[in-house]
């Protein structure tokens, strides 16, 4: 076994071998016998320090050498990065590489160390700190922040919840509201329906005896059922006229600015004057009985409660014509620009307008237009709108929601002169009824489709001009006759089972 590599060995002279060296140079970290601590000394090519080796430094914090154990590592090889001992030196293993002392270079990384610490303490560290607590201080004011948010979205769903509350319940109430006047009018057409089945059931009777009798009561019961049964009621200049009941109409002039209620005797109950002072352009008649007409002139809708008028609707840039009633009882109105270029029915609740119509769904206007062109305006039972357009030569039908169902313009053949429809009205059945006013003395009765179905024209019409159906489908007329009055003339069931 090599002496030097065993663990019995004494301690020897780094440089010659020699046993028990009496020196040692604590900046080389070698031991030195008396001869080679001379030479050590005459070596000017770096700094020594030989002390006796009683006197030498703590080598304690030197590791022990991984090649050469139990030696120290004394010695540090910078490009080795690794401590090395005086053995590794002298076998040759890191010739020419920097070697420098392990205590130096313990040194200059403990002072490296301390500058990192130095660094850390007091400027990496308090800068952390300050962002931990500035995160802390975020942190709070985020909940803060998300507290009170959290409770403006509580305040916030509580303000919807009663808006979406209060939209619910209103349209639950139009719902009824709806229901009840849909309601009214089922009811209505139900009491038509059961008195039209009582007329039947009696007429059937009148028939099954007269089967029993002679031809000539045959005649004479035409005549008492189907014929005409009233005769003037009233002769106006120019007018129209709208039921009040089965039993009273009101009826107005053109050139007059009074509107007259009579009753079927042809008696006048009572009369009103228009507010401005100017004629009525047209008259209806409310569900509630009250009269309503329109001020072409003052362009205004009126109602007369007993004898009290009030204006309901004034009218910037637009006159109103014709108006009608409806079964919910809205207002339908019929209404020309200024300049006479343009035509609309808008339907109004109240004073608040809820629609508008004017044009179809290419964009092209529904009615005509012009400075002399009445059109008057009816609901039917489908709650189509109906249109008489006396310069179109039409009668134009919306739908409720103002979307054109169909134009009538007069049926498929006809040896008559041409068709220019003026009053118009429906009945029990939803069947249209318009008078043909110029030189056709006649009454054209549609279904509510649009389909022709028959003239009233025997019953020496002449000049047709207002219509008017009560709840009996007993039909009035007003006639514009050659000089320049009105007839209005009552029938009962005109368009019936006698036509």
């Amino acid at each position: 076994m090599d002496p030097r590599r065993s663990a019995q060995d004494v301690l020897r002279c780094d440089l010659c071998e020699t046993p028990v060296p009496p020196y040692y140079c604590d900046l080389c970290h070698v031991n030195l016998c008396k001869k080679c601590a001379g030479e050590h000394l005459l070596d000017e090519s770096k700094e020594h320090k030989v002390v006796p080796i009683k006197q030498r430094r703590s080598m304690s914090n030197c590791p022990e050498c991984q090649k050469h154990t139990p030696k120290q590592s004394e010695l540090y090889c910078e490009q080795c990065d690794s401590p090395i001992c005086v053995q590794c030196v002298s076998s040759g293993e890191h010739l020419g590489h920097k070697v420098v002392g392990f205590t130096e270079k313990l040194q200059f990384k403990k002072e490296i160390l301390l500058n990192d610490l130095q660094e850390l303490e007091k400027s990496i560290s308090p800068k952390y700190q300050a962002l931990a607590e500035i995160t802390t201080v975020q942190k709070s004011e985020l909940n803060k922040n998300s507290r009170k948010l959290t409770l403006a979205i509580d305040k916030q769903g509580e303000v919807w919840h009663r808006e979406i509350d209060t939209i619910i319940q209103k349209l639950k109430s139009d719902l009824d509201e709806m229901d009840s006047k849909h309601l009214a009018v089922l009811n209505k057409g139900e009491h038509e329906i059961t008195y039209n089945i009582s007329e039947i059931t009696q007429i059937i009777a009148d028939l099954k005896k007269l089967l029993d009798s002679n031809d000539f009561y045959h005649k004479k019961l035409n005549e008492a059922v189907f014929s005409s049964a009233g005769g003037i009621i009233c002769e106006l200049a120019h007018s129209t006229s709208s039921c009040h009941s089965d039993e009273e109409i009101w009826t107005c002039s053109y050139n007059k600015k009074i509107m007259s209620l009579y009753n079927l005797q042809g008696e006048l109950v009572k009369s009103v004057q228009t507010k401005s002072g100017y004629n009525p352009q047209d008259i209806a008649v409310t569900r509630s009985g009250d009269l309503v007409y329109t001020d072409y002139n003052d362009r205004t809708m009126n109602i007369v409660k007993n004898t009290q008028i009030q204006t309901v609707i004034r009218l910037q840039g637009w006159r109103p014509r014709n108006v009608c009633s409806t079964s919910s009882g809205d207002l339908l109105v019929v209404m020309d620009s200024d300049d006479y270029k343009q035509t609309k029915v808008v339907c109004y609740s109240g004073s608040t307008e809820k629609q508008s119509i004017q044009y179809d769904d290419k964009g092209q206007p529904l009615y005509s237009s012009g400075e002399y062109n009445p059109k008057y305006i009816s609901e039917n039972r489908n709650l189509d709108i109906c249109v008489s357009d006396f310069r179109a030569r039409a009668v134009v039908v919306v739908n409720q929601a103002g979307k054109l169902r169909f134009t009538y313009t007069g049926p498929p053949s006809t040896t008559k002169g041409l068709f220019y429809p003026c009053g118009i009205t429906t009945d029990s059945q939803g069947r249209i009824l318009t008078a043909d006013y110029y030189n056709n003395h006649r009454i054209h009765i549609l279904d509510q489709d649009g389909q022709f179905l028959r003239y009233i024209d025997n019953y020496h019409l002449q000049d047709p001009w207002g219509l008017c159906v009560d709840t009996r489908d007993n039909l009035f007329v007003g006639e514009y006759d050659t000089v320049n009055s009105i007839k209005t003339k009552l029938w009962k069931k005109l368009h019936g089972h006698a036509i």
